[in-house]
């Protein structure tokens, strides 16, 4: 009998609620307490459960044979209790020019998510996802189209930036930045989210610092308080869209809880209490959210806020007849911007040959 099979009547040392549906829990659920404690219970010294970590986050291993200086039975024992991976990489997409690559994961309980790695000149970015569908239903993107699955665990949200990590590693590389902008709301799923960053922050662990990593949110107010309040250094973006309130919540269905003078209210609330800059996002539909006096009604509903808008032509999708808007006329809306003093950058479309928009290919899976 396999040393799994032999644990799995036994009582374990983690609570249930880590397990997020399979026979052993996930050990990227664990926070490094959690773990010495666990280590603790079975009678070995504290070091022991600093190693474990440090061999997670720092060496990115994920093989008993690979955590050589635990000793045999504490590297039975450790992945006898644990398993090391909820997620089944499957689809796996390159854009032609190789700069973006998209992987279709499946987890244990057969859902799919995705995630991306973007390559620049000088970063190595990671987009993620936090839930499995979403229940914000914007019309415009393929998650929201699916409906909503269920939140992923704070592990599962780790374990995507663990993949990519361990692919650069073996080119000499790192992560160097993470967006959380892929499948799902992150404020839907705040405690795993934010777990989930903890953990990757951890100075003896990951140690990617706060600053690397942006959160973007479609505007759930009172997240958006809690996080203001958390004061952490973490990016904040906010997808915006419409300056309107007709319009955006023809787009964006949770504009009718948080109407637009709700959310610009805590944006500022944000500001004024962190000192961060906060970011925009603006995707750009030809006809519907770009033209001159859409950049204008933009600049005066953000006059005197310290912030940034970034505009990107649309990603199609199957489900939405919206079209991307010219390279000419998402110039005139930022020249539109910056004469106002509102900061505006036209952000380049990744990966659009291989639908590389949130949730394009885990719609299609599920």
């Amino acid at each position: 009998m396999s040393i799994v099979n032999s644990a799995r009547d036994q009582k374990h040392p983690v609570d249930e609620s880590l397990n997020a549906g399979s026979v052993l829990p996930l050990i990227y659920d664990l926070s490094l307490q959690q773990l010495e404690k666990v280590v603790a219970e079975w009678g070995e010294p504290a070091y022991r459960a600093r190693q474990i970590w440090e061999g997670i986050y720092q060496h990115l291993w994920s093989k008993p044979e690979e955590f050589t200086f635990l000793p045999k039975p504490l590297r039975e024992k450790l992945f006898t209790w644990f398993s090391f991976s909820a997620l089944a990489p499957g689809m796996v997409k390159s854009s032609a020019d190789r700069q973006t690559i998209k992987t279709l994961f499946r987890l244990r309980d057969g859902r799919a998510i995705e995630a991306v790695l973007m390559l620049y000149e000088h970063r190595r970015t990671l987009c993620i996802s936090t839930q499995a569908g979403c229940a914000m239903g914007c019309v415009f993107c393929a998650t929201g189209q699916m409906g909503f699955k269920r939140n992923l665990s704070s592990g599962e949200i780790v374990e995507q930036v663990l993949y990519y990590a361990r692919q650069l590693n073996l080119q000499g590389e790192k992560v160097s930045n993470v967006v959380v902008m892929g499948m799902g709301e992150p404020f839907h799923n705040y405690q795993n989210t934010l777990e989930a960053i903890d953990r990757l922050n951890d100075a003896q662990g990951f140690n990617l610092g706060s600053r690397r990593f942006t959160i973007s949110t479609v505007g759930l107010v009172p997240m958006i308080r809690r996080f203001a309040a958390e004061k952490r250094q973490i990016n904040l973006a906010v997808s915006l869209h419409a300056a309107n309130d007709e319009l955006r919540s023809s787009m964006l269905p949770i504009n009718r809880k948080y109407p637009i003078n709700s959310l610009l209210a805590a944006c500022r609330d944000y500001v004024d209490q962190t000192g961060r800059r906060i970011t925009f996002e603006w995707a750009l539909i030809r006809n519907v959210n770009d033209t001159p006096e859409d950049a204008r009604q933009l600049a005066r509903l953000l006059h005197g806020l310290l912030c940034h808008v970034n505009v990107i032509p649309l990603n199609p999708t199957n489900r939405y007849s919206g079209q991307a808007t010219t390279r000419e006329r998402a110039e005139a809306f930022r020249q539109i911007l910056e004469e106002a003093g509102i900061p505006c950058t036209i952000r380049l479309r990744r990966g659009i040959d291989i639908q590389a928009g949130c949730g394009q290919l885990a719609s299609q899976a599920e």
